[in-house]
């Protein structure tokens, strides 16, 4: 039988769920049997959100980390329990970036960190949607239209902060782009900060599905099992370290910051209130015509 083919997606917040896929090799005994039994039953490539989503869609990807928008527009998917990048607070990767002057007040009185969000989004008009993102781009659009004032001119852009914000007055940009983000530059909304403000409720970026046809024959509990141990391993205190020692050179970020990030802001766990957020986004989402309406959740 052939190898199943994951479309994982390069950014440092998958790290912890792709540790055996990308550690185990280096290990000895069991380990290294584990690398070896990966290394039979599955084949790897990188990319971004949502090409991931598009190559489950052709069929060129049998299992993707999939952005959760993606869910509503790719049929026969069925998801991996358990495992998510999710987000019960701040995020800090997924970020509305703005340079805008508030032109109806005196730079003395109001600084750009006094700002409030209802002050800002009255000065935006047009955004710059990072087309890496699906997921991101429709909560842009629910966070507009439900609680900031109404829905903008949005405009696809590829993630490169000083052409978006030459060409629109605020900027999404997602992922490792946006934990690069100078904020003491800008004025910066964290769209899950936003949405636990507005909801009261954990906000769900992805997580792991797989075409129902590619299971056909094969073990779909020892599959979903398999993606579960590598996020368990990844998000050991132990492991963790090892990543944020990869990374931060990588990013430019300190250690510390990778470390926070790692643990503080980006939730790994497809639990009970990470569902009841993403049935309340989907349901907001076809609410507002950011979405299709969605699917009713079908797990491994």
């Amino acid at each position: 039988m052939s190898r199943l083919k994951i479309s994982a997606i390069s950014y440092l917040n998958t790290a912890p769920l792709m540790w055996d896929f990308e550690h185990a090799a280096a290990g000895a005994g069991q380990v290294a049997g584990l690398a070896a039994d990966l290394a039979a039953n599955y084949e790897i490539s990188y990319t971004i959100p949502s090409a991931c989503a598009e190559a489950l869609r052709a069929g060129t990807a049998d299992i993707g980390i999939i952005p959760a928008a993606a869910y509503t527009t790719v049929p026969d998917l069925v998801i991996i329990p358990d495992v998510a990048i999710a987000a019960k607070r701040a995020v800090r990767s997924i970020l509305l970036v703005s340079k805008k002057p508030v032109d109806s007040v005196s730079p003395d009185s109001l600084s750009l960190d006094s700002l409030s969000t209802a002050q800002w989004a009255t000065q935006v008009r047009t955004v710059a949607l990072d087309t890496s993102s699906m997921t991101s781009v429709a909560l842009t659009k629910i966070l507009f239209a439900k609680w900031l004032g109404g829905a903008r001119d949005y405009k696809p852009m590829a993630p490169h902060l000083n052409e978006m914000l030459a060409a629109c007055d605020a900027a999404l940009l997602i992922g490792d782009p946006a934990l690069q983000v100078d904020r003491t530059r800008y004025f910066t909304l964290d769209l899950a900060e936003e949405w636990k403000a507005r909801t009261g409720k954990s906000f769900v970026f992805a997580f792991w599905a797989i075409r129902k046809p590619a299971l056909a024959g094969r073990d779909a509990a020892a599959i979903a099992q398999t993606f579960k141990k590598s996020r368990d391993h990844g998000v050991t205190p132990k492991n963790l370290e090892v990543i944020a020692q990869e990374w931060a050179p990588r990013l430019g970020l300190s250690l510390e910051a990778i470390r926070v990030y790692l643990t503080q802001n980006i939730h790994y766990y497809l639990d009970p209130p990470c569902l009841d957020g993403l049935a309340l986004y989907y349901r907001l989402g076809a609410e507002v015509g950011a979405l299709p309406p969605a699917t009713e959740l079908r797990f491994v």
